[in-house]
């Protein structure tokens, strides 16, 4: 890929999971990544990885409950490389519980970073990819934006939500800033290791018997992203060949 062609994309939660397999891929691809997280030894461990194999990455602490600390995120890209093509919203926390467990710190959690991480996201990034002329803004959400099961009532509704922003993002959008929701399957992760509730972490493990690698997911992101400005594809749901889910 040319300096052209080469965008300048900033992915949140890219210490693990499917964002640090998106930071991969699109670097390899030959983008400029800057990468989000909280845990830094990590983002710092993959950052050197990329740049061992030929890649541009770079990392910074990122609390995507923090406004301020997302504005500060995308302005750092700025500054590193000058611009900021696309936004890849994907941090997020999936505590599962029936609601009778009354996990009320839970449900605060899921609402600040699986809904209000990605509002202020949005918010950072839009003025500048206006600015510029266009970008493009992909959400990971979940099959859970489409259904609704049990112990996921919350989890559920917060992707729901990421769905509608999604959809009302790209409605109001003009065509200058693309829109993407991707919306994983059962995939390999570490959400479901922060599942407290007993009966909850049981039956996700029996559900995630049948997952997707962590890189099927950012081969979809990085299709979106790869798409000439004209093409816009909104919504990829992507799941495991086997299995409901």
């Amino acid at each position: 890929m040319n300096t052209r062609t080469a965008k300048v994309i900033a992915i949140t939660g890219a210490s693990s999971g499917i964002g640090e397999a998106t930071a991969r891929r699109l670097a390899s691809d030959g983008h400029h990544v800057l990468l989000g997280a909280r845990r830094t030894d990590r983002l710092e461990l993959l950052v050197e990885h990329i740049r061992d194999a030929g890649g541009t990455a770079s990392a910074r602490r990122l609390d995507v409950t923090d406004t301020r600390d997302v504005q500060a995120f995308v302005s750092a890209a700025r500054t590193l490389y000058g611009r900021v093509d696309v936004l890849v919203n994907n941090a997020g926390v999936m505590p599962l519980s029936r609601l009778e467990e009354l996990r009320t710190k839970e449900w605060d959690q899921m609402i600040d970073v699986n809904i209000r991480g990605v509002l202020h996201g949005i918010a950072a990034v839009l003025p500048v990819m206006r600015a510029q002329g266009g970008g493009h803004v992909v959400n990971v959400a979940s099959v859970g934006a489409y259904e609704v099961v049990p112990t996921a009532a919350v989890y559920c509704a917060t992707k729901y939500a990421v769905r509608a922003i999604s959809e009302g993002l790209r409605q109001e959008s003009g065509g200058d800033v693309r829109v993407t929701v991707v919306s994983p399957g059962v995939t390999e992760s570490e959400l479901a290791d922060h599942i407290a509730d007993p009966a909850a972490r049981q039956a996700m493990e029996t559900y995630r018997s049948v997952a997707l690698p962590a890189s099927a997911i950012a081969d979809a992101i990085a299709y979106a992203v790869s798409q000439p400005p004209e093409v816009d594809v909104n919504e990829i749901v992507v799941r495991p060949a086997a299995g409901a889910q």
